[in-house]
């Protein structure tokens, strides 16, 4: 799908980009963008790292969420979003908070800090939990405005793109 966002040349000829396809590309985009954002705001004042460890966050959680961002909104392709894209992007990820809440109950472990019942207890790492949902449902609102607004990337026309 990255290698040939149009599906092999004119979407007019090509056919559109299933529902699917747009899910995996929203969500692509707010995971990066999320990593980078929870990682900067909430983890890294708590971590110090260096040598290798330093080089490959810097990589992981600076440069590649906003490389990411950045050639999003340069190269597209635009539009892709539709407002029926946004409800199914967020299945995985709370699929995935439930199953690190419940494996959780069972093992004691959590992979952040911010979402560790057993050091903030139950109803902090859901308040937790829940801003980086609220986080991604106002990123997700604001990227299909984006993705509305800035001008049409690739060969894609907005009047054929169907908003389903």
């Amino acid at each position: 799908m990255a290698a040939r966002p149009h599906r092999g040349g004119d979407p007019c000829l090509a056919g559109h980009p299933t529902r699917a396809e747009r899910v995996v590309r929203l969500d692509s985009l707010l995971g990066i963008v999320i990593t980078g954002l929870v990682f900067a705001i909430v983890l890294a004042p708590k971590i110090h790292l260096t040598g290798a460890a330093l080089v490959a966050t810097i990589g992981f959680h600076y440069i590649s969420p906003w490389a990411t961002l950045a050639a999003w909104l340069v190269l597209g392709p635009r539009p892709r979003m539709t407002w029926r894209t946004i409800p199914p992007a967020f299945i995985w990820p709370i699929a995935w908070l439930v199953y690190i809440f419940v494996q959780g109950a069972f093992t004691d472990w959590y992979p952040y800090p911010f979402l560790d019942v057993t050091d903030l207890g139950l109803a902090t790492a859901f308040r937790n939990a829940l801003l980086v949902v609220v986080l991604g449902i106002l990123l997700s609102l604001g990227l299909k405005t984006l993705d509305t607004k800035l001008p049409t990337v690739g060969r894609a026309r907005r009047e054929q793109i169907p908003q389903n």
